[in-house]
């Protein structure tokens, strides 16, 4: 028997138990650790990184109630099968209320056991799969593997390469929810500072009165609460990089001491006079256009100037919708895994409607659209039902153009006449475009400098069929989109 089918921990106090048990499950090609109480059962755990633990409920000192309190804070995905006797099932269904995993009942069957212990590690395993997953794209992965493949964020790419390894501050501008932090992050890690720490703070979560703190840090006894010496986020970030998200959310105030400290390069923390030297690297975020709230008097002008070395615009969803069907694939499997559900894919439509949708919260929406949506289908392919998404624009009647002049202008206005002629001319340059693109949409757009959505809606509302043919069956060049 392979002995890769996982590792556990058998906790109970009687030696010809753990022996039993343990001879059983090595059988079966676990790997066992023993304990013979909830003390050492936890240093066990801290060292050994069991896979489940097997314990018994009724040991003198810690018994399984409070050892499985103990492991939920040391490791709150560690799955724990409690073991208890026919006159203990009430102390077994508290168990469960209290977050054990499953509970047998002495004297227990083999096979019994068996299944559930690897019915608790493929849980587990999920979960943590489904964790490592979530992680990996937002720390260490490529900024294609978290935003897609896109030209778009190709061309972000190359800006985020640009000026990574420079020390200019740079603004990231973006709507919520559209991956400014995650370009911050790129930044940082691939400069000359990634082996330092990237801070971030934000400045619209914050209250004004916290601010100054959070950035700079304060002496013992500086004010009421201030019970010992606290370093701020300048400290903290020290050779790294500080990231301001929100940044427009920064009261004048603060932004007159941040402008001292970029142009000082020294802070003072609150309820000390010495400064302190800080060699730290600014990017900062924004949802809203700094140069308009320089005009309304609410940003700095000269704090622009030193923030605005370089700036990056983070492209909007709904700019970039190839990225879409990759970004929905990447949640779903991070949403099975965490929810140990089968792998699941959308149906045709249901990725249409993904990709039609707008998307006004970015990815943070998408996410949300796709967590629910996998938790609604079970074990089913995601459909439009489970996404929940209203979908757009009627499709709309086109009148073809006569070729007879006279019938072309009999009974109708100069308005009706160059209404009609935009219809035909706007029809003939989408098909055009589109049979040199090969049906490529996103292409198509970029080409004629208009949103994906906006194409889409014009393919519809001019019968254009992009599968070979227009609505009249007429043939398009036998190109199929």
């Amino acid at each position: 028997m392979s002995s890769q089918a996982g590792q556990v921990l058998v906790v109970d106090d009687e030696s010809e138990i753990r022996e039993l048990i343990s001879h059983l499950l090595e059988r079966e090609g676990f790997s066992v650790l023993i304990a013979s109480e909830g003390e050492s059962a936890l240093k066990t755990v801290r060292t050994g990184k069991p896979d489940v633990v097997l314990s018994d409920i009724k040991m003198p000192g810690m018994d399984g109630m409070e050892l499985l309190k103990s492991l939920q804070k040391l490791d709150p995905e560690l799955p724990v099968v409690l073991i208890t006797g026919y006159g203990d099932i009430p102390g077994a269904v508290e168990a469960m209320q209290a977050g054990a995993y499953d509970y047998l009942v002495k004297p227990f069957q083999h096979h019994e056991t068996i299944q559930v212990l690897r019915r608790a590690m493929d849980e587990r395993h999920q979960k943590l799969k489904g964790k490592f997953l979530a992680e990996h794209m937002q720390r260490n992965a490529s900024l294609s593997e978290m935003m897609g493949p896109s030209e778009a964020v190709g061309e972000l790419i190359s800006l985020v390469n640009c000026v990574a390894d420079s020390d200019l501050s740079v603004i990231v501008y973006g709507e919520t929810g559209s991956g400014k932090e995650l370009v911050a992050r790129a930044i940082h890690n691939n400069s000359n500072r990634s082996g330092a720490s990237l801070q971030p703070v934000d400045c619209g979560a914050i209250p004004e009165t916290l601010l100054e703190n959070e950035l700079f840090g304060h002496e013992k006894g500086s004010f009421t609460g201030a019970q010992e010496r606290a370093r701020g986020k300048f400290e903290a970030a020290r050779k790294g990089t500080l990231f301001l998200d929100e940044i427009s959310n920064m009261p004048l105030n603060a932004q007159a001491k941040l402008l001292r400290v970029l142009q000082e390069k020294k802070i003072y923390r609150i309820g000390d006079t010495s400064p302190i030297d800080v060699d730290v690297r600014l990017l900062v975020a924004t949802n809203e256009d700094l140069t308009a709230r320089v005009s309304a008097g609410v940003f700095r002008e000269d704090l622009f100037y030193r923030l605005n070395e370089f700036s990056i615009r983070v492209p909007p969803l709904r700019e970039r919708r190839e990225d879409i069907p990759y970004l929905a694939k990447c949640f779903l499997d991070i949403t099975g895994a965490e929810l140990n559900r089968g792998t699941k894919d959308f149906s045709e439509s249901a990725l249409q409607m993904l990709v039609e949708h707008d998307w006004p919260g970015n990815v943070r929406e998408l996410r949300s659209v796709i967590r629910r949506a996998a938790l609604l289908a079970d074990d089913e392919k995601i459909t439009e039902k489970h996404l929940e998404l209203n979908s757009s624009a009627e499709p709309v009647r086109t009148t073809s153009v006569p070729d007879n002049k006279t019938a072309l202008f009999e009974g109708l206005s100069l308005k009706e006449i160059v209404s009609r002629n935009t219809v035909s001319v706007e029809r003939e340059v989408l098909m055009k475009t589109l049979r040199h693109t090969a049906g490529n949409k996103a292409k198509a757009a970029r080409m004629l400098q208009i949103d994906y959505k906006t194409i889409h809606t014009k393919i519809k509302q001019l019968g254009i069929n992009t599968n070979g043919g227009d609505h009249n069956g007429q043939k398009t060049g036998g190109v199929r989109f």
